[in-house]
């Protein structure tokens, strides 16, 4: 196999750090890799546990991450729910939706209170794979919030009524800190940071770790961050093994043990509009995405 094709994962690929696990040596965290046991099915269905895919920083991943992570929970039995939380509306496109076409999204939930969430919600291809979508119409929603009593609280409202449906809620908010990710944050048991293996796209993780506490302390005291994870990896440079370094350093056991390496194979699960789960089932990131679903199943993180 060639660097490239090992780079990107091949069908015949293994995940990142497997190697090293089998011989009890570091995976790419610098860690040894546990083994992730595949999850028994469940009997039951619900409550779900909010789960809020945020980093104010733009392209580190979240979107990908929130699609193939809910579509690899969802292959192992899950009912998940995606909340497309950014008016760029990329996760509904993401999953084929023409968001631009639809006349009721997240944004009629927020801002009209007898809305029921069940009419917004729509299946994706993927079995056990559901969406609320999203357009560029929530953009207005924060200005329009503003002036509400307990504005922060909109969303948990809103997702109340399905959260006995579900096992996982997963929100993609936009990239930035503020009303509607504070909405997300307030709604969310725990909060999933995906972070770019770029040492720019670490500073600001303190200031969004600064902003998850004074939710905690203010609006939401079971929040809890459930892990920081490491996106667009290339372990041939030494800059990502830098970056995930210093990483692991400074945040330790929240830093899941699971990366996920830069491949091409995402922009063509995008194009193809379907989870890369599917797109290239065998494809090393799609496994890896599985780990990423096995692990927080494993951490108590999900159902």
């Amino acid at each position: 196999m060639t660097s490239q094709a090992a780079a990107e994962g091949g069908s015949h690929a293994r995940l990142p750090g497997t190697e090293g696990a089998e011989k009890g040596q570091a995976g790419p965290t610098g860690r040894p890799l546990p083994a992730f046991p595949v999850p028994a099915p469940l009997q039951q269905h619900g409550p779900a546990r909010i789960i809020a895919m945020c980093n104010q920083k733009g392209g580190v991943g979240k979107t990908t991450s929130t699609i193939n992570l809910g579509a690899a929970l969802a292959e192992y039995g899950r009912k998940v729910l995606l909340i497309d939380f950014d008016p760029q509306g990329a996760l509904s496109v993401g999953l084929g939706i023409r968001a631009h076409e639809l006349d009721t999204t997240i944004y009629n939930l927020l801002v009209e209170p007898s809305r029921d969430i069940h009419e917004v919600i729509q299946q994706t291809a993927t079995p056990g794979l559901d969406i609320v979508p999203a357009n560029i119409d929530l953009s207005a929603a924060e200005v329009q919030l503003v002036g509400e009593v307990a504005r922060e609280m909109v969303l948990a409202r809103v997702l109340r009524p399905v959260l006995d449906e579900y096992d996982v809620v997963l929100i993609d908010c936009q990239p930035s800190l503020g009303l509607l990710t504070v909405n997300a944050l307030t709604a969310a048991h725990g909060v999933l940071i995906p972070l770019e293996c770029e040492f720019f796209a670490m500073r600001g993780v303190a200031l969004l770790v600064e902003t998850i506490e004074k939710v905690t302390d203010r609006l939401n005291p079971r929040l809890q961050v459930d892990g920081i994870l490491a996106t667009m990896y290339d372990g041939r440079t030494l800059h990502s093994r830098d970056v995930v370094k210093s990483v692991v350093d400074h945040f330790g056991e929240k830093v899941f043990h699971t990366v996920i390496t830069r491949t091409v194979k995402f922009p063509d699960a995008t194009l193809a509009a379907e989870p890369i789960t599917s797109y290239a089932s065998t494809h090393g990131a799609a496994e890896a995405y599985r780990q990423l679903a096995r692990e927080l199943i494993a951490r108590g993180e999900a159902a």
